[in-house]
């Protein structure tokens, strides 16, 4: 291994190493739910399980039922903390120069190869992995400091097909805000403003974690 990936892994290692995550003792919450979708609104109550799956109650429509469970698990999914080498164990990492924002690029390989990451700072500000069939490129803009790691604040996302580069999604802009409960940091809002669709704003309020 040349000292290039080597340095290479090492910064990819302390990014993800960096992320804000759950602890294993996460014991869920409860928390009233407000959902703006384009010019309709719905409101409702939720619950993350500390298994980190989600329930949603007093929200009659099913496609915005659907909705907030699906930002609940999405968010979730991303506080899970696992060892770095059982994540990227079967992958390898090469530097691949810097871009304008003196941003590191990074490709990658082995299981994982035509993935790709751009590190600063110990943060990840572009993402950008086959997952489920799919291309997302994720590029972040700002972040979050909890004290434990980092958060993304501001960031955007496209998907694209991975044989033909054909648009699947068009551009998101993401504004996310957290709010601390107990000893977790929690998602408060999220507003989506999408090229395909109807803007979104999720807010969770009176946030209680579980007993």
């Amino acid at each position: 291994m040349t000292a290039l990936q080597v340095s290479a892994r090492e910064m990819v290692q302390a990014a993800y190493e960096n992320r804000y995550t759950w602890d294993k003792a996460f014991p869920g919450y409860t928390t009233d739910v407000t959902l703006k979708l384009g010019d309709k609104a719905f409101s409702g109550t939720a619950r993350v399980n500390p298994d980190l799956s989600a329930e949603v109650f007093g929200v009659e429509d099913e496609d915005a039922q659907k909705t907030i469970k699906g930002q609940l698990w999405e968010v979730a999914i991303h506080r899970v903390s696992r060892p770095f080498d059982k994540t990227h164990g079967e992958n390898t990492f090469k530097a691949d120069g810097l871009d304008e924002n003196g941003a590191t690029k990074i490709a990658v390989g082995g299981k994982a190869k035509g993935d790709a990451y751009k590190v600063k700072d110990n943060e990840f500000v572009m993402v950008h992995r086959h997952i489920h069939g799919v291309v997302v490129t994720i590029n972040t803009f700002s972040s979050y400091d909890t004290g434990s790691g980092y958060l993304s604040h501001t960031y955007d996302s496209v998907y694209h097909d991975p044989k033909t580069g054909e648009l699947k999604q068009g551009r998101c802009e993401f504004t996310d805000d957290y709010t601390q409960v107990g000893n977790y940091t929690v998602l408060a809002k999220r507003t989506v403003t999408s090229a395909d669709g109807p803007d979104m704003e999720i807010a969770f309020s009176n946030i209680e974690l579980l007993a």
